[in-house]
């Protein structure tokens, strides 16, 4: 007949073997549930706000490009380079922190900043690629942003761009600018451009 110390070896060495299998289990199926949660997962439309309707807004201002003066809004970080020889400007970037105001004049009331840099990527017209973010401090939109990204023929009459997203009242933007140019200051560079923004937001 075993011993009481043979019987209790017994059962311990059964739940240790028990323990193994079920921490084994684990371990090998657990960190792809983890890892999946972690990464992705729905989430409700309402903890977001996006069950309310949506809105399609127009805004009308005037974005002011100044690299003339004592305080330019615009400064160049890359030339376009000589040996090109091009009238285009090929190859320039600008950064720019440009006034956004409510008229063309710009002692006009200032409504926010173009925040961004354009580059000149055509060799045979004068067309930019844009990225800014219209970044706002007027009313309910202050500290809400609009982000444009998009190709600008500079010399056409009306350039488009599309809206690609935003921040604050703006999460979730969508739509498209139209640009005019006011006016363009050829020995200065200096340039007052209207946009229309068309946006749809919640």
């Amino acid at each position: 007949m075993p011993s009481q110390n043979s019987f209790l070896f017994f059962i311990m060495f059964f739940f240790l073997i028990i323990s193994c299998l079920t921490l084994t289990s684990t371990s090998s199926s657990s960190p792809q549930k983890e890892d999946t949660f972690e990464f992705v997962r729905p989430i409700d439309r309402k903890l977001l706000g996006l069950n309310k309707k949506e809105k399609l807004s127009h805004f009308k201002f005037y974005w002011h490009d100044i690299l003339s003066g004592k305080n330019p809004t615009t400064i160049t970080i890359n030339p376009p380079t000589l040996k090109l020889n091009t009238s285009t400007a090929f190859g320039l970037v600008n950064m720019i922190d440009n006034p956004l105001t409510l008229g063309p004049q710009l002692s006009s009331k200032l409504v926010g900043k173009a925040q961004g840099f354009y580059a000149s990527t055509s060799k045979d017209e004068l067309g930019l690629f844009m990225a800014m973010n219209f970044a706002f401090i007027e009313g309910k939109y202050n500290g809400s942003t609009i982000s444009i990204m998009g190709r600008n023929p500079a010399f056409h009459n009306v350039r488009e761009m599309p809206v690609i997203g935003g921040s604050g009242l703006f999460r979730f933007a969508r739509g498209y600018v139209q640009a005019h140019t006011y006016w363009f200051d050829y020995k200065s560079g200096d340039a007052c451009v209207q946009y229309n923004v068309y946006v749809f937001h919640y």
